[in-house]
């Protein structure tokens, strides 16, 4: 992979770390911040939703922060865009798409109906 993509990936998935852990860092300080106590069971059942939601949303974040830390580290390592299973060089198109994939497109086909064919 030619320097400037390597670089490119680098500035990106750097952002879009620093991204998700500052939204990460409001969540936090925000579910901490003033208790309500609502009259209202429904204003409280439509609260505890909305913080559930939060929380589902945040650690889909947590679990993609760290696939972004371990991309940066196969950068550092220079196996960034190499497939973990068969070796070859990923597109650039498809770490363009999954910036933190770590499998070729073809390999990530087999991979998945592998996955459909066994009900997983």
């Amino acid at each position: 992979m030619k320097k400037k993509d390597i670089d490119f990936f680098k500035k990106f998935l750097t952002e879009r770390l620093e991204n998700l852990l500052a939204e990460a860092s409001e969540t936090v300080s925000g579910m901490t911040g003033e208790i309500v106590n609502f009259p209202d069971p429904t204003d409280r059942a439509a609260l505890e939703a909305d913080r559930n939601f939060m929380l589902r949303i945040r650690d889909r974040e947590r679990k993609l922060i760290a696939k972004i830390r371990s991309a940066l580290e196969r950068i550092d390592n220079e196996t960034y865009g190499i497939c973990d299973a068969c070796g070859s060089e990923i597109s650039t198109k498809r770490l363009k798409a999954r910036p933190v994939t770590t499998q070729c497109i073809d390999c990530k086909t087999k991979e998945e109906a592998t996955e459909n064919a066994l009900g997983i």
